[in-house]
């Protein structure tokens, strides 16, 4: 089943043209990677997909439904979860509150201002389980501010599943972290992910071989090309324009 479908999309900033005619799918418990050179336009794609951006033409659909034109909460509430290249934290407040407080943001029901969060159990175990995923429950009552870096991206990785999403947007999730944190990425993802469909933009070629189901390649705003780790990296024009190698398999 298709989750995600891109069509046409193009973006233009002016008189430049950052995304063109950008069409694909997301199937069901995909995990698709998002790579290309810098300038590519791979951020501007996934704000586009995530309602940061408008299009300047083009469709985005969830789960079936347009969601085009729809303001970024309404996507969450149509189970579209984001993360972000530069961490989107409370870092006054606990890892145990920051992931209580997505949650409860995720809700459709307005905010009962007056009511204590600390009351709902649900969300805590909710919360308890996200947390338990990616290992940071035994901190879960440190302030977000004592963490480390890497810590605090585990985090940040949390919240984007908060509301139980269909789909979730990671834009590079592991950067800035040592190699050894990195090469962890891949597993709580998977542990986070069992059947929800992941688009994630990387620069980190091991996470995106150890992940990725299929591999799509943008280069300057287009679709160069779109296959099975095997395929893009046995791929010639992906070798000369991004992996900067010449040759073939």
């Amino acid at each position: 089943m298709t989750v995600l479908q891109v069509e046409g999309v193009s973006k233009n900033f002016g008189g430049l043209s950052v995304l063109k005619d950008v069409s694909f799918t997301v199937e069901a418990g995909e995990k698709l990677a998002l790579i290309g050179p810098n300038g590519a336009g791979k951020s501007t794609l996934l704000n586009v997909i995530g309602g940061q951006l408008s299009t300047s033409s083009g469709k985005v659909t969830l789960g079936g439904r347009d969601i085009t034109s729809i303001p970024p909460n309404k996507r969450l509430h149509e189970g579209l979860g984001r993360s972000y290249q530069v961490n989107n934290l409370f870092f006054e407040l606990s890892i145990l509150d920051n992931v209580l407080l997505a949650h409860y943001g995720a809700e459709r029901a307005h905010f009962r201002m007056l009511s204590s969060i600390e009351k709902r159990g649900d969300l805590r175990a909710s919360a308890e389980v996200l947390l338990e995923a990616v290992g940071l429950w035994d901190k879960r009552l440190q302030t977000m501010h004592t963490l480390s870096y890497g810590d605090q991206r585990l985090v940040e990785l949390a919240l984007a599943y908060a509301a139980s999403p269909k789909m979730v947007l990671l834009d590079e999730p592991s950067a800035g972290l040592p190699t050894a944190e990195a090469s962890s990425f891949a597993d709580i993802v998977r542990k986070l992910s069992p059947g929800i469909s992941v688009l994630f933009c990387a620069h980190d070629m091991d996470l995106v071989f150890s992940l990725a189901d299929n591999i799509m390649v943008l280069n300057f705003g287009e679709v160069l090309c779109t296959g099975t780790p095997d395929e893009v990296s046995c791929n010639v024009k992906v070798q000369e324009c991004y992996l900067g190698v010449e040759g073939s398999c």
